[in-house]
């Protein structure tokens, strides 16, 4: 593939420390690909509110991500930009806010993250009140799907597409969800749609097993890896740290060592972008090595750590790939 002016800088600019790093994780991901290999891409964070989709969905478009690790925000919080983006609110000076003036965001609905705020009228209850009804419906005929799934089903019946505030090209849920892109979301309990459906199970209106669960989330993800990590393996990019890369990096060991399948391969490319400090006890601030003793890495796994700002390094090694 020929390279685009971004790349081009990129390889020209980008010659040491972070921004060495950055290029080398590129071109080893490029080179997995390259040679058959699989990836998977895990999003913790706010990437969606980041809208990394402007460059993610493009990735999954021309199949360069394989399967995705998310939170529940990231799978939420996506197709909120996508509904009600007119009415974020951007707080350049937040670092400032005094905690009376927190307050009155609260008050107007406006929930902040960093210097953006979700508009919780109409982004959390536009939605709320679609996917209510995809829950109940499943309830009442005793259907049972993953919290993606539900997703899913309600971005591909377009029944908010008139409401749609930027270019659907530019969501990374609707490129998955036209791809039906494999998705796992453990913990998916720790966002705002899982608080409004635990709500719900506690009004008694819904049973709790209508959701799958994360324990079913790790069985299939089990399932899927056995399926791909033949040949050239399985890849793992990892932005950020936390559930979104520590619940499925662990299937390998899991089986290994639990299920004592003892012909499973290891994760065959590793890059973790974060700009958390290595730490004691942190996964977030955890070195590749470390995963090794654990038994998620070999030791010829490619292994590359860039330790800065996610939301400019991730969008940088997507146009390496995409040859922007």
């Amino acid at each position: 593939m020929s390279k685009g002016p971004i790349s081009q800088f990129i390889q020209h600019h980008y010659r040491h420390f972070n921004a060495a790093a950055l290029v080398d994780a590129a071109k080893g991901y490029e080179t997995h690909l390259l040679e058959g290999g699989k990836m998977m891409v895990t999003l913790a964070g706010a990437m969606s509110t980041a809208e990394l989709g402007v460059s993610l969905a493009e990735m999954i478009r021309q199949d360069k991500i394989h399967i995705i690790s998310c939170t529940g925000a990231n799978l939420e919080e996506d197709i909120m930009n996508l509904v009600a983006h007119s009415h974020y609110r951007r707080i350049p000076n937040y670092r400032d806010l005094t905690p009376e003036q927190e307050f009155e965001l609260l008050e107007k609905g406006l929930n902040r993250v960093t210097d953006t705020c979700i508009p919780e009228e109409e982004a959390f209850r536009k939605i709320q009140q679609h996917i209510a009804k995809l829950w109940k419906d499943a309830d009442a005929a005793g259907e049972r799907y993953f919290p993606h799934e539900f997703m899913y089903k309600l971005l591909l019946s377009k029944v908010m597409e008139e409401g749609y505030e930027i270019d659907p090209k530019d969501s990374w849920m609707v490129a998955a969800a036209e791809k039906n892109l494999p998705i796992v979301v453990g913990g998916w309990e720790d966002s705002t749609m899982g608080n409004i459906f635990a709500s719900y199970v506690i009004k008694n209106e819904m049973k709790a097993t209508t959701m799958k669960s994360g324990i079913e989330y790790m069985v299939w993800l089990a399932d899927w890896y056995r399926q791909n990590s033949g040949g050239k393996g399985v890849g793992f990019f990892q932005i950020g740290g936390g559930i979104a890369g520590d619940f499925p990096i662990c299937v390998v060991p899991m089986m290994y060592q639990d299920l004592e399948w003892h012909d499973v391969p290891f994760w065959s490319y590793f890059c973790q972008i974060s700009d958390s400090t290595t730490s004691y006890g942190s996964y977030s601030g955890a070195v590749p090595n470390e995963k090794i003793t654990w038994g998620k890495l070999d030791i010829h796994t490619p292994k590359f750590i860039v330790e800065s700002d996610a939301t400019i390094v991730a969008p940088l090694i997507f146009a390496y790939l995409l040859g922007w």
